[in-house]
């Protein structure tokens, strides 16, 4: 079921897309590279191919940095954003171009290394483990509530140095910041606020009382030049390494593991080799990505697969439908853990490549092993319809009941 493609301007806040926006996204990719679109009630460029979708996300002339905007223009990613908590989201790598995200890239790289995330991988296989060790004497268990949300959750706070007892309001403001919809504005301002205040006096404890995490070396950090990150661009930058370390993870866990449970034939080739394991991720990226739609603005008039694009436009890049793009992958709505999964868009793609993209994939392997190899007999407690998702564009799994195979 989908929306109808044929109306002047189908609404990406229908009931029905939420339903399955991929048919949605297939009909309009069908039609075109383009096209015209309502979300949160304005009008919208939607970009569902993947050829345009790769170079809409290293075009510079596409933006999402809201202070290039006029005062009049707001962009979809800081709708219910209110006013004076704003610059604590504006000033991190993802709203900035360049030379100010070079400089923000740059400083934050120099601490954020593949050595770290690499260090971790001990610490989250043993909360794997100790979590599925939770699952003793059980039949059955929420894989989201019990596995999928607590690892992540735990992994990215101990990154930033973030005490055990503020982890599930952090968890909570993080849900409820994440959907964007024109009626939910009221629960999108709190709970920014909330955050914005949450991570001022986590910058205050760490600055106090600096350990080993990835937040006491931000705080220090500088280049040769002594350029520091000033406070709200720290405050930005661990708002979108809190949030997008950790929903990512969650969403990736829980899909590919509702993926592999849905087709038996793709679980047994991961079971007969676990090679396959970090393909099959990949995979589950590609197929049911977290975050499916990018959002930004155009700086000047744009031409885009044809169709023209006005100044200081609200630009949707549908990564999840461009993963989805038969002249990209080869009969694409078939999940196949053996697939060569090059060029995914999961991930972006360009200058703003998700910088935690290799975190979130160590944690989908890890868990996905773990998970797999202590219960052989794993299967889902519900019917695959019935499976709750996020109405929301970081795609997620609210609850997977799961039979353990006891």
């Amino acid at each position: 079921m989908s929306i109808d493609t044929t109306a002047a301007v189908p609404s990406l806040d229908s009931d029905l897309f939420h339903i399955d926006q991929y048919d949605t996204y297939a009909a309009l990719r069908e039609q075109g590279p383009v096209s015209k679109v309502s979300f949160i009630g304005r009008e919208a460029f939607l970009i569902t191919r993947h050829a345009e979708a790769k170079a809409a996300l290293g075009d510079l002339r596409l933006s999402n940095d809201q202070k290039k905007q006029p005062p009049e223009v707001e962009l979809p990613t800081y709708h219910g954003i209110p006013e004076d908590v704003r610059p604590y989201f504006a000033n991190n790598m993802g709203s900035n171009d360049p030379p100010v995200h070079t400089r923000l890239r740059k400083l934050v790289a120099r601490e954020f290394t593949a050595r770290r995330v690499e260090s971790m991988r001990a610490r989250i296989e043993e909360l794997a483990e100790r979590l599925l060790d939770g699952f003793d004497g059980q039949d059955g268990t929420d894989l989201v509530e019990r596995f999928a949300y607590p690892l992540p959750i735990t992994v990215i706070s101990e990154l930033l140095g973030v005490e055990e007892r503020y982890q599930g309001d952090f968890g909570r403001w993080s849900n409820e910041f994440l959907v964007i919809e024109a009626d939910r504005v009221e629960q999108r301002e709190q709970a920014a606020r909330a955050l914005v205040g949450f991570i001022l006096d986590l910058i205050d404890r760490r600055r106090a009382d600096p350990g080993s995490d990835l937040l006491s070396a931000l705080i220090t950090v500088h280049e040769e030049d002594q350029d520091r990150l000033s406070n709200d661009e720290l405050a930005s930058v661990v708002l979108i390494l809190l949030i997008a370390g950790f929903e990512t993870s969650v969403s990736l866990i829980a899909m590919a593991t509702y993926l592999l449970l849905t087709h038996p034939e793709e679980l047994a080739k991961v079971r007969r080799d676990p090679a396959v394991l970090p393909n099959a991720v990949d995979e589950a990226l590609r197929f049911l990505g977290p975050a499916e739609i990018t959002t930004r603005g155009s700086l000047e008039d744009v031409e885009i697969g044809g169709v023209h694009i006005p100044a200081h436009s609200t630009v949707l890049i549908a990564g999840a439908a461009a993963n989805r793009d038969p002249r990209k992958f080869p009969d694409p709505e078939r999940f196949d853990v053996t697939r060569d999964t090059t060029g995914h868009l999961s991930f972006g793609h360009g200058i703003h490549f998700c910088v935690g993209g290799p975190l979130a994939r160590m944690e989908g392997e890890i868990a996905l092993r773990a998970l797999l190899r202590r219960f052989p007999d794993l299967s889902l407690a519900i019917e695959p319809e019935q499976v709750s998702w996020r109405r929301s564009f970081l795609r997620g799994i609210d609850s997977l009941p799961v039979r353990l195979g006891r």
